[in-house]
């Protein structure tokens, strides 16, 4: 549905230019190629995914540039502990009630070393071969788009050029019935003429078909559903090209998506034999943090229980010390036995902390230079594995740029030779449907027999359809050497 309304709104928005045929406008939308590039860039399905990947590099940029910053953890816990005998070394120390308490730590943590300094540099490196890797994904939908395009253009011709020779095969039939009716032709002639008719209109409804087949081919590469009646409108002009090929091989070897992509992983590569051998550096680590704690007991009478007997005993134990005292004739210390309500809200008040009022820990911070010695061969491994995917990058490189050097020539020549093979179709093409009108003229007035009108006919059909595969393989050689170079042309 999403892809219907999209196409639904560029069939709309299209120039009014591009619908002045009346066929056109009669039949249903009119797509014109730039309707069918925009479409395919916007809903085809592995362009997507291969535009997905910009996400990625992005992401990778930014986090190596986030590993120069600091680090930051927070954390805010609780805990619950279960009353009962606390016991250390088989001494029992006491009877602790049930306890419920909370902490809160912030630290901040800083690492540096060499390789995480020239990371940066390797994620743009590669992010810049992803943005190429678009481009040319871009550059390839585009010159299929244009080649299928271009594809349904030749089966629409060719459905023309077989409908007009329904159209002669059918006057044929006419003239033949006519002839024999006043005896210059016999019974075999209308037979063949009629036979000849069925064989052009099989044809003709064969190629209506093939425009359909190659019409639901286009919309599957734009990644959108057909809608009915879609007339194609772009027009394509045979004219011959203004560029030469070292202009061309020039533009290929600065510009070509492929070669440019393959050259930014080349310098990601080579960054990262330096980050490899930055695991020889030493590495700088930083830390502080921040914290604090509290804690309550959920009994708060037995507290001020144990308060109260912690008083009593200490007064009992004052009371003994000052009769020991007294029998060595020296001074007695006061002993007091109170235990007032003031005692009590201050315990209290005391056991209130939980869960935000939280005592300090003490602050630390901590600094270190950690220098590598060995680690099993592990760091040499990396190196090696490092330089050996930077030389098979240069490879790569050096392939490609041969590759696209070969394509552009190619394409160049192909291109070249269509355009001169279309002025010899043409001259044929010429010369064919000549012929075919003076053998028909010759028929009508019983100079020449429907064999030698069929023959003629033949010889023109395959010149016109010669003629039409020429000049569309001339706008398909120039489609492939778009993509060879990696850019329009026109």
């Amino acid at each position: 549905m999403r892809s219907a309304l999209l196409f639904a709104i560029v069939i709309a928005s299209a120039p009014l230019a591009a619908q002045t045929r009346d066929s056109v406008t009669a039949a249903g939308p009119a797509l014109s190629l730039e309707d069918a590039l925009r479409l395919a860039r916007n809903n085809n399905p592995d362009l997507q995914q291969t535009l997905e990947s910009r996400r990625t590099a992005r992401a990778s940029s930014r986090a190596a540039y986030g590993a120069l910053l600091p680090s930051l953890d927070a954390s805010f816990g609780g805990q619950y502990q279960e009353g009962g005998r606390q016991i250390y070394n088989g001494v029992t120390l006491g009877t602790n009630p049930n306890t419920i308490g909370s902490n809160y730590s912030l630290s901040l943590g800083y690492n540096l070393n060499a390789g995480s300094v020239i990371a940066p540099r390797v994620a743009a490196a590669t992010r810049d071969a992803v943005e190429a890797d678009i481009t040319g994904s871009t550059e390839s939908l585009r010159s299929l788009v244009t080649q299928q395009y271009l594809t349904v253009l030749q089966a629409s011709a060719k459905a023309d050029l077989a409908d007009t020779l329904v159209a002669a095969a059918q006057a044929q039939v006419e003239l033949a019935r006519a002839r024999a009716a006043v005896g210059s032709a016999t019974s075999l002639d209308v037979q063949r003429a009629e036979v000849d008719l069925a064989t052009q209109q099989v044809q003709a409804l064969q190629a209506r078909n093939q425009i359909e087949i190659q019409k639901l081919k286009l919309f599957q590469q734009m990644g959108v559903d057909q809608p009915a009646g879609v007339e194609l409108t772009s027009a394509f002009t045979v004219t011959p090209p203004t560029f030469s090929l070292d202009q061309l091989l020039s533009l290929a070897h600065d510009q070509n998506p492929q070669v440019t992509a393959l050259r930014a992983r080349e310098r990601a590569s080579a960054l990262t034999v330096r980050q490899s051998e930055a695991e020889y550096t030493p590495s700088l680590q930083v830390s502080t943090g921040w914290g604090g704690y509290t804690q309550r007991f959920t009994d708060e009478d037995a507290l001020v229980a144990d308060a109260r007997a912690n008083v009593a005993q200490g007064y009992e134990s004052c009371l003994a010390d000052n009769f020991a005292r007294s029998g060595a004739g020296l001074s007695q210390h006061p002993c007091n036995s109170s235990f007032t309500a003031a005692d009590e809200s201050a315990i209290r008040n005391a056991n209130n902390q939980y869960p935000f009022n939280f005592t300090k820990s003490p602050w630390s911070i901590r600094a270190a230079i950690t220098l590598p010695i060995f680690n099993g061969f592990q760091r040499e491994l990396h190196v090696e594995q490092a330089v050996a995917a930077r030389n098979n990058a240069r490879s790569q490189v050096r392939a490609r740029e041969l590759q696209v050097n070969a394509d552009v020539t190619g394409a160049y020549l192909t291109l070249n030779t269509s355009l001169k093979s279309i002025a010899l179709q043409e001259k044929n093409a010429a010369s064919a449907r000549d012929e075919l009108r003076l053998t028909e003229e010759r028929y009508r007035v019983g100079a020449a027999t429907f064999l030698d009108v069929t023959q003629a006919r033949a010889t023109y059909e395959r010149a016109e359809s010669d003629r039409i595969n020429a000049v569309y393989d001339y706008h398909k050689a120039f489609a492939a050497l778009e993509s060879a170079v990696g850019r329009p042309l026109r």
